[in-house]
């Protein structure tokens, strides 16, 4: 475990690429045209990345300890999914390098982010320190974690939440910016790849984008000790919830549409099971706690604009989030350290994470077979 107790930084003035932040199967001999070529499945981490670019670092709370820096992320989605994209041709992996402090992907964009934080810290204020505050519809930038503790600094006037939005704006263009269109680009190569692909063969096509994450059951406690409970509304399954903006079958909830068919998304739900050995099929659960985010609401508005041509040619396209038991992916050993008082972070067992990746590219071989 890392020992260390303040958060870690990215260097000042460090500008992410695409390459940077893309990654797929044997890319010494691959090109990215030729694997979105092989490739049917489009996986996103928009909040995989922990570390915080050190221009922000003026504007962290000072009880912000490492140990609460990366239990605010989804940061163990970042080593099951390189592994996975480097055992699997059949996707590509585009990973946010960016925290979700810098402001969240998985949420719509505010169209006045000064505006947006500040209701969030008024809403913060007038709970008081520590305690539960519903952030809904002002959460792209949050100024304190999913236990409420402090992550900003409150800035003190109107030209203190100035400097503070615009520093992050600029900041986030060198990552955020580049993770979102990165993959958008992504995204839009694949349908245009899958099309084409479509339309010169008679079997059938798919594509897919998969939003995949991690949610912790507990949260932590003043010590650092991730040891608290969550709610039992807002638990999640044992190993994995699939969200396709439906119901708990997976079905249409009154006249919202889903991103992937109620069938479809059983069967992936059932591949699941059986990838990863699921005791009991609740293990594997479908729309619960969370219906799915940003990512794949926009995924399935840019799936609608080419439905015709996609129907014509026979190609299936579909959007799904992955909400993954953090316990799960951390693995027990790790689980338990983080169970207990401290500051740091521990480092991802990589025999656990390879068993991991690869009952994911089982999951999806299984589906694609079924």
């Amino acid at each position: 475990m890392s020992d260390g107790a303040s958060p870690t930084l990215i260097p000042a003035g460090t500008h992410f690429t695409a390459a940077d932040i893309t990654f797929y199967a044997d890319p010494e001999n691959r090109t990215l045209n030729e694997a979105l070529s092989d490739a049917d499945l489009l996986v996103s981490c928009p909040h995989s990345g922990a570390a915080i670019p050190e221009e922000l670092s003026e504007f962290l709370a000072p009880e912000f300890t490492r140990r609460l820096q990366f239990d605010f992320s989804d940061v163990s989605t970042s080593a099951v999914v390189r592994r996975w994209a480097e055992i699997d041709p059949r996707i590509v992996y585009v990973e946010n390098p960016h925290p979700r402090m810098i402001r969240d992907p998985n949420r719509a964009k505010p169209s006045d982010l000064a505006g947006s934080l500040a209701a969030a810290l008024e809403r913060v204020r007038a709970a008081g320190p520590y305690q539960p505050v519903d952030l809904s519809g002002v959460d792209a930038v949050r100024p304190v974690t999913f236990a409420f503790y402090p992550l900003l600094l409150v800035p003190q006037d109107e030209a203190q939440l100035r400097h503070l939005t615009d520093t992050f704006a600029a900041v986030a263009e060198r990552g955020l910016g580049v993770y979102e269109r990165t993959r958008d680009e992504l995204r839009a190569r694949f349908i245009a790849i899958k099309l084409e692909q479509a339309r010169t063969s008679a079997q059938p096509h798919r594509f897919t984008a998969l939003s995949f994450h991690d949610t912790m059951n507990h949260t932590a406690a003043r010590d650092g000790a991730v040891c608290v409970e969550r709610a039992p509304k807002d638990r999640l399954p044992q190993i994995v919830a699939l969200s396709n903006r439906g119901d708990n079958e997976g079905d249409p909830r009154g006249d919202e549409p889903v991103t992937m068919t109620p069938v479809t998304l059983r069967r992936l739900a059932d591949a699941h099971r059986t990838a990863f050995g699921a005791h009991s099929p609740s293990d594997v659960g479908l729309n619960i706690p969370y219906l799915g985010g940003q990512e794949i609401i926009d995924a399935a508005a840019h799936f609608e604009r080419v439905r015709e041509d996609a129907e014509t040619a026979g190609l299936s396209l579909s959007a799904v989030q992955a909400e993954f038991l953090r316990e799960y992916l951390l693995g027990a050993k790790n689980t338990a350290i983080l169970s207990q008082p401290g500051t740091g972070w521990v480092a991802p067992d990589p025999e656990h994470v390879d068993r991991v990746a690869r009952a994911c590219k089982a999951a999806w071989d299984s589906f694609r077979a079924g």
